[in-house]
């Protein structure tokens, strides 16, 4: 079983900054696929970034809606991923899920499908008024 804890939601205005943490203590951290989610309410669950940087090389995605603001990242030596969002607008407000699979597949697809990540944390939320 893969833990992942998600920390640094809160509310802030629109045009602000957070950073999402997600804590996985796990000697395989490194070869995982890695990625944010985000889920409102009424909506479907959706891929905002993902990461692999295991031994098929680097891969991220990001979607449309927060190219350029957000930025996803890992560190295996503190086997931690991070999710700096910029200039957030109303429209980002969700709950946020840490999510991971152990191998890289779930992260070369165009598009990240939610249910292929079968590891997820219990979410933090972000709130932007």
């Amino acid at each position: 079983h893969v833990q992942l804890v998600e920390s640094g939601g809160g509310s802030v205005q629109a045009g602000g900054s957070l950073r999402l943490s997600c804590a996985s203590p796990e000697p395989a951290f490194s070869r995982r696929c890695m990625g944010w989610f985000r889920q409102a309410p009424g909506k479907d669950r959706e891929g905002v970034a993902t990461i692999y940087d295991g031994d098929l090389g680097g891969h991220t995605y990001y979607a449309d809606s927060v190219k350029g603001r957000y930025t996803i990242s890992k560190d295996n030596r503190e086997k931690r991923l991070y999710l700096q969002m910029n200039n957030l607008k109303t429209e980002d407000t969700a709950m946020y899920y840490c999510s991971a699979h152990q191998s890289p597949g779930p992260c070369l697809v165009p598009k990240p499908v939610p249910e292929l990540f079968n590891y997820r944390g219990r979410g933090t939320q972000v709130t932007v008024s």
